[in-house]
């Protein structure tokens, strides 16, 4: 009876993928058959499975390859990127958090609801709720970006985003 052992597997070569035989085309190391030509690689099925549990066992850090790789997977690094920071390097403007749009949208809302049918009164008032929330809307979200951009002199602001000011 065969012992249930490789009988050879490179273990210190690193590569999950080969060079068929057959075909010259780059498969998997460990599959049973190419890919491309269906060449058979290994002997059977187990042989494979075996060759490359022994051959992922050697190194811990082989333990996220699967047996159908052809190349090593590639650690996923997060990036971290500072998007305020970046956009002040790029004198673009973002807004902080801010609750005038909503208000700006109850303001449609209201005056929205004034278009439905019902009494004149009722309509007129939630007309003028309506345009009253969102003139307040506008003017508060205008307000808080003048706050917290305020501009040094009159032509500072178009100046800082390529837009040239007339000046005499």
């Amino acid at each position: 009876m065969k012992a249930r052992t490789v009988e050879f597997v490179d273990v210190l070569n690193p590569a999950v993928g080969l060079d068929c035989p057959r075909c010259g085309l780059w498969t998997a190391r460990f599959g049973w058959f190419c890919r491309n030509c269906a060449y058979r690689l290994w002997p059977n099925a187990e042989a494979a499975g075996r060759a490359y549990r022994t051959w992922r066992l050697h190194d811990s850090s082989r333990m996220r390859v699967h047996q159908w790789d052809d190349e090593l997977p590639v650690e996923e690094t997060v990036l971290v990127v500072d998007f305020r920071q970046r956009a002040h390097e790029l004198g673009i403007h973002v807004f902080p958090s801010s609750h005038w749009p909503i208000v700006v949208c109850a303001g449609l809302l209201f005056a929205g609801l004034a278009a439905v049918p019902l009494l004149p009164v009722v309509r007129i008032i939630l007309a003028v709720i309506g345009v009253f929330l969102f003139v307040l809307g506008v003017g508060g979200w205008m307000l808080e970006d003048v706050r917290l951009y305020p501009a040094e002199d009159e032509g500072a602001h178009g100046e800082a985003h390529g837009v040239e000011t007339h000046r005499e």
